[in-house]
């Protein structure tokens, strides 16, 4: 767009940290924040409270999968403030998207894989009541709210032929399930082969 402004702050240079970076731009009524990370308790909360004020907020952080981004949030605040923090980010957690790169076994380089959760009012609901153990099942069937689970693409990739089966195994949030959907994808697999023999 022709008219935005990007305004950027460099920490221990124009502020002293992450957290009182957010709060100054706060005053400078943006319409997108991005976090670079929100690696402690301070910036996680001046994100969250941008957030509840109608801003978007776009963060980083260091987890695989969207229940455990959740359970890395909520756990950076005292056990007191957790309640609390849940029915926060039930309410302003809009997305969850995850990404691993993994070696590709057709040829060199990697290939992303991604988990995506979408907030839908179930979603809300187990945040809210602290089931994020229950996430991956409502992800798993929320494709229709633009949902993918992590699991399920990394099988995909697998099928595509890009990545290899010890990858899918290593990366997979539920490895005895992927074991069982790996077996039967194989099966169809030779199955195709022999029909085309």
């Amino acid at each position: 767009h022709k008219n935005a402004i990007i305004t950027q702050r460099e920490i221990h240079i124009d502020v002293p940290s992450f957290g009182e970076s957010l709060r100054r731009a706060l005053r400078q009524d943006p319409d997108v924040i991005l976090v670079g990370e929100m690696r402690d308790l301070e910036t996680i909360e001046a994100a969250i409270t941008a957030a509840e004020t109608g801003h978007l907020v776009f963060g980083t952080l260091h987890t695989t999968g969207a229940a455990k981004t959740i359970d890395r949030i909520v756990n950076a605040f005292p056990t007191n403030q957790q309640n609390t923090i849940r029915i926060q980010l039930s309410t302003v957690l809009e997305s969850v998207i995850s990404q691993l790169l993994c070696p590709r076994a057709d040829k060199p380089g990697r290939v992303a894989v991604f988990e995506i959760m979408n907030r839908t009012p179930s979603i809300a609901a187990l945040i809210r009541d602290n089931k994020t153990y229950r996430i991956n099942s409502d992800i798993q069937t929320g494709a229709k709210y633009g949902m993918i689970n992590l699991d399920s693409y990394l099988l995909e990739k697998y099928q595509a032929g890009l990545i290899s089966e010890d990858e899918v195994i290593t990366k997979a949030q539920d490895p005895g399930t992927i074991m069982d959907k790996l077996r039967s994808v194989q099966a169809g697999m030779q199955a195709d082969e022999e029909e085309d023999e």
